[in-house]
């Protein structure tokens, strides 16, 4: 038995086939009962449209690459869906690989989707070497999300306010009456811009106000790794900031270990208000970086570039917000 086709589908509507056409791609020039009898007729049929076809005859294969430097991270879960709310509205499908994968075989994370001729690309997360997006972004839109790093001319950048963020965090601690706060600082421009803010606005506080940064790898064992390291000091911090929610699930598990109440003995604040955050047994205070927001303007960011190719790139940034929670109290 054959497939159904476009043309059983205008038979079943009674409408011509160039109305299905127009109700496939989602056009909004169509009489609703129209759309509705199309979609009827193709539901009742069973029909899938010729996604390759439909790709030859429009010139463009309705789809868009998704460049994840760290599939494990679970900020990028509520960006991946605000990118995607969007993009599915315009009707265009994202295609999804790992960049650290790419790597790892000795090919450019971008290559693949290059191959399979995607409408633009977003990146999302950091990458080791952004600049060579440059050439990407020569034959197709590209916008890197969700990073602070230096892009090449004609590509776009949207991210959360990391500078304002760690600001939040400080000054609630300071209000709360810490003094003696720690950073769990992080890596790349996202890391650097966090714990030069805390750094900031710890020294607005003058000297009463004590400032430590010990470094990590943004993942839990680093953070709890160095919170072991802070929390053994005999002029212990009373409060703990953590570059990211991850990082801050190892800090209350070394606090734990240590003998330590979470927030009577240390406060800990984390960074991005993923799902881990709000589990009921967590409950972390902690910076929303707008994630969802990020992701929906980075697909307006690459649907305009569909409608006004070229130009300078643009950086936009969303306001962030802090989330309290229970993981932060006045100093003992």
């Amino acid at each position: 038995m054959r497939p159904p086709t476009i043309r059983d589908v205008a038979e079943r509507a009674g409408v011509s086939k160039s109305l299905v056409s127009l109700v496939l791609r989602g056009s909004d020039q169509v009489r609703p009962e129209k759309r509705e009898a199309v979609l009827r007729a193709v539901r009742e049929l069973g029909y899938r449209p010729n996604a390759a076809a439909r790709s030859l005859s429009e010139q463009r294969s309705r789809t868009v690459g998704v460049l994840l430097n760290d599939l494990r991270n679970p900020w990028f879960v509520d960006l991946l869906d605000g990118l995607n709310s969007l993009l599915h509205a315009a009707g265009l499908r994202m295609l999804l690989a790992d960049a650290r994968l790419n790597r790892r075989t000795g090919q450019d994370p971008a290559d693949p989707f290059l191959d399979l001729g995607v409408d633009g690309l977003v990146v999302v997360g950091t990458l080791p070497d952004p600049a060579a997006l440059g050439a990407v972004a020569e034959r197709i839109p590209v916008v890197l999300a969700g990073a602070r790093e230096q892009v090449p001319p004609g590509v776009d950048l949207v991210a959360g306010d990391d500078e304002q963020g760690a600001r939040l965090v400080t000054e609630h601690l300071v209000a709360l009456g810490h003094r003696r706060i720690a950073h769990i600082a992080g890596y790349g421009a996202v890391g650097d811009l966090r714990r030069r803010s805390f750094e900031t606005a710890m020294r607005a506080h003058g000297p009463a106000a004590q400032a430590r940064v010990e470094p990590s790898d943004m993942t839990e064992e680093g953070g709890y790794r160095a919170t072991v390291r802070l929390l053994s000091r005999p002029d212990r911090p009373t409060a703990v900031f953590a570059v990211n929610d991850i990082a801050s699930v190892g800090a209350l598990s070394a606090a734990e270990e240590l003998g330590l109440r979470v927030p009577r003995d240390v406060s800990v604040v984390g960074y991005d208000n993923t799902s881990i955050s709000r589990l009921r047994h967590v409950w972390l205070t902690t910076v929303d970086n707008a994630s969802h927001e990020v992701g929906r303007r980075a697909a307006r960011c690459l649907l305009d570039r569909f409608q006004r190719p070229g130009g300078a790139g643009r950086a936009h940034l969303a306001a962030p917000t802090l989330e309290i929670r229970g993981t932060t109290a006045p100093p003992p």
